[in-house]
């Protein structure tokens, strides 16, 4: 009995206090940890630039990412780096005339480069003049359309560089020989119009990546391979396309007689990673997209359905080139080019399962996408180039 007393009595004694030199570690401590929190924090601020949910540009679903000087919003609005979409598959067609042919007039590359360019820039500006019609871009800050306020204006610069586009891809290709680069590139900017264009607004129902597909892989790329080929060696295949190539819709499979299988592959390619970059742009907009009407892939699926649909479109061209090197159809050399971009679709996929779930975070995911599609182009030219 008297041992349980004593125990208790020692149960009810207070711990000891700290010395004070285990006190001042135990507040040094606590000071650089709340430290390190307001600086990270900061970070953060700072990086993501939110906005306030008491303000009226408030999107929960799009974050204001975009840079608040001006002449970054002008960049971003320009968007310098999309341009690889058009430059891609000039260079891949080239590129593939040389392999087959042996020769290719890199002046006439360097000229159909310039049109395709004018070509994108008619495609940027003129789907932002029709996203504003919409209001989809409505607080969208690196828009042309609100950094100028007129859209009659972005709509009409929009078409004269469609003009000057026009002009340079037709006075730089023979369509006496082929007329057939003119069917395919004519169908590929029908594509770029539909996609957003009145009445039409393929996007919005959800239709946008198909389209994108088709006209900068089998379309672009097969027309400017066409366009770099020496005239006596596409006159027969023209021939056997026929008059009905400009005719119906069931003539459309002719256009692609004589062309090779290895330059299917490579339209192929170019199509998937071309699309790729659309579908990572739809991620970080989706309230925006929903209140707008737009179905896109990513209104569909949500992030996380639509990370595994990522997954099957980035690893699709490697399993493709991988069969078609099996089968005789991909060159080793152009193979092993190919395999040199992994590391730009290793880092697009990271950066897209780590950060699905954040809008702010997976904004930039559409820089991702481009790297690796120009990874890709220059890799396949490279390739075509030394097989």
């Amino acid at each position: 009995m008297r041992c349980l007393q004593s125990q208790q009595t020692i149960s009810r004694q207070p711990w000891p206090a700290q010395r004070p030199w285990q006190q001042q570690r135990s507040s040094c401590r606590r000071t650089r940890l709340q430290q390190q929190q307001r600086s990270a924090a900061a970070k953060v601020h700072a990086s993501l630039s939110i906005s306030q949910p008491g303000d009226e540009s408030h999107d929960p679903a799009r974050v204001d990412y975009a840079p608040k000087d001006r002449k970054q919003l002008w960049m971003a609005a320009i968007k310098p780096p999309m341009y690889s979409v058009g430059i891609v598959p000039v260079l891949v067609g080239a590129a593939a005339a040389k392999f087959h042919h042996g020769v290719v007039a890199w002046q006439q590359c360097g000229a159909l480069v310039l049109g395709a360019i004018c070509v994108i820039a008619w495609l940027n500006l003129s789907n932002d003049a029709f996203d504003a019609a919409t209001g989809v871009d409505e607080h969208k800050h690196e828009s042309v359309v609100n950094l100028t306020g007129n859209r009659n204006g972005v709509l009409l610069t929009a078409k004269l560089f469609l003009a000057a586009g026009l002009g340079l891809l037709a006075g730089n290709i023979n369509t006496a020989h082929d007329p057939r680069v003119l069917y395919m590139l004519g169908a590929a900017i029908v594509c770029g119009y539909v996609y957003q264009g009145p009445p039409f607004r393929f996007s919005y129902k959800g239709l946008g990546e198909p389209l994108c597909f088709m006209a900068f892989g089998p379309l672009a790329t097969t027309a400017f391979y066409l366009a770099h080929s020496p005239a006596h060696t596409t006159a027969a295949a023209a021939a056997a396309a026929g008059p009905a190539a400009a005719a119906a819709a069931s003539g459309v499979s002719s256009w692609f007689a004589g062309v090779s299988p290895l330059v299917g592959l490579l339209a192929v390619l170019v199509g998937i990673s071309t699309t790729v970059i659309l579908f990572c742009s739809h991620w970080h907009q989706i309230q925006g997209d929903i209140r707008a009407g737009k179905m896109s892939p990513l209104v569909r699926l949500g992030t996380e359905a639509a990370c595994q649909v990522l997954l099957a479109a980035t690893a699709a061209p490697y399993l493709i080139a991988l069969a078609a090197a099996a089968a005789g159809v991909c060159p080793t050399p152009l193979l092993g080019c190919l395999l040199l971009s992994l590391p730009a679709a290793k880092s697009l996929l990271d950066y897209a399962f780590a950060n699905h779930t954040v809008p702010a975070q997976i904004a930039p995911l559409k820089k991702f996408g481009v790297r690796w599609h120009v990874a890709m182009g220059l890799s396949l030219v490279a390739g075509l180039l030394i097989s």
